[in-house]
């Protein structure tokens, strides 16, 4: 059932800016042109457009709380769920690791957790939307992969690779070969023996990958690759269609994609911290280049608002700026055109914040409640 409400008296951000004390009504699922149902005071409270978070593994906490306590995944992702709605998501790319790495990464694991979400998402209120992560190096897992894909209902693949090629070439045990063995649940010497084949099959991956994404590309699977290095590492992504620039680490990456018009996104948390954990290029500096569309949860997800809010407050940006990158940028390069911006006709995917506290009062997708909680409530029921 979906709400027939108009929110009115709180701060609501349009797409041209803040229109304070503003009246935003919802009825069917969208945001009416017109007042609608019973009113309610949001005085107090900011109201946003929902979150759509483009790339976000923190739901793996929820599917594999311990080692072998991963039986009910359908359970985990009711959790994750719950998660993300507290945290003011209406749409969240749910990213899972196809690896040789094995464990919560390997394709055992990955395919019940696509299982998982299949069964359950019709039934949620927050749109789920699961993306493959492919290690490509996995020369004996093309064949067939594309009708898993299928079969798993994923809109989206994107490619890694990380296998230590450096160490690999010269010889070199990488440093935590033994502890990811025993994670994977492989010998050390045998999971060493995999990574040395793996890497000495190299030259045959460009080829395979070209003909993977014509595959996918004909199934309208959204592609993009992770962690681009170089403007030459985006260039050869580009050729195979796999336009989406997920964290890349450089600059001169990060300015290839945008000369080229790739989308390019950044992690979130990159921005809360105040750098990259991994020594990469800062997320603030690419953002004051104009060189990100959208910034994701990554591994944590109330980073986006966050990371929006931060923006806002440092002055780098607008509010209107810096929360397209939480909502209509990731929207648009995800192809989801209904949704981002609160206007008319648009899904009815809200955020009501606290604007004391600046935490996360209640959460709407597509009209229906997800989350709420506190003193806004009573507003609500009353």
């Amino acid at each position: 059932m979906t709400l027939d409400l108009t929110l009115q008296g709180g701060d609501v951000l349009r797409p041209g800016g803040v229109e304070h004390g503003g009246a935003i009504a919802i009825s069917g699922g969208l945001v009416a042109a017109a007042p609608a149902g019973r009113r309610v005071d949001l005085t107090g409270y900011l109201v946003l457009p929902g979150i759509v978070d483009a790339h976000g593994d923190g739901f793996e906490r929820h599917l594999a709380p311990r080692r072998g306590a991963m039986k009910q995944m359908a359970e985990g992702v009711v959790a994750a769920e719950a998660e993300l709605a507290a945290n003011g998501i209406t749409t969240a790319v749910l990213a899972q690791f196809y690896s040789w790495e094995g464990g919560l990464r390997g394709p055992e694991f990955a395919a019940q957790v696509f299982e998982g979400i299949k069964a359950v998402r019709g039934s949620l209120v927050t749109e789920l939307l699961p993306q493959l992560r492919f290690e490509v190096h996995m020369l004996e897992d093309y064949a067939g992969l594309a009708a898993r894909a299928a079969e798993w209902q994923v809109p989206y693949v994107v490619f890694n690779d990380h296998l230590p090629h450096e160490r690999l070439a010269a010889g070199k045990k990488p440093p935590r070969l033994t502890g990811q063995a025993l994670k994977a649940g492989r010998n050390p010497e045998v999971h060493w023996q995999m990574l040395k084949d793996m890497h000495a099959r190299k030259d045959e991956v460009p080829g395979r990958l070209d003909a993977l994404c014509r595959e996918l590309a004909a199934q309208n699977v959204r592609l993009g690759s992770h962690d681009d290095q170089s403007a030459e590492d985006r260039a050869v992504w580009r050729a195979r269609g796999a336009r989406i620039s997920e964290f890349p680490e450089t600059l001169e990456a990060a300015e290839a994609a945008r000369a080229a018009g790739d989308p390019v996104i950044l992690g979130s948390p990159n921005v809360v911290r105040g750098g990259s954990h991994k020594g990469n290029a800062s997320a603030v500096e690419l953002i004051a280049m104009g060189y990100c569309d959208a910034l994701a949860s990554d591994y944590h997800y109330p980073s986006p608002r966050r990371a929006a809010l931060m923006l806002e407050r440092s002055g780098l940006l607008d509010l209107a700026a810096a929360w397209r990158l939480v909502s209509e940028g990731p929207a648009q390069l995800l192809g989801l055109q209904d949704r981002g911006r609160l206007e008319a006709g648009k899904r009815a995917d809200i955020l009501v914040l606290d604007k004391a506290t600046q935490r996360v009062a209640a959460t709407i997708s597509a009209g229906r409640v997800s989350y709420m909680s506190g003193e806004v409530a009573g507003r609500f029921l009353g």
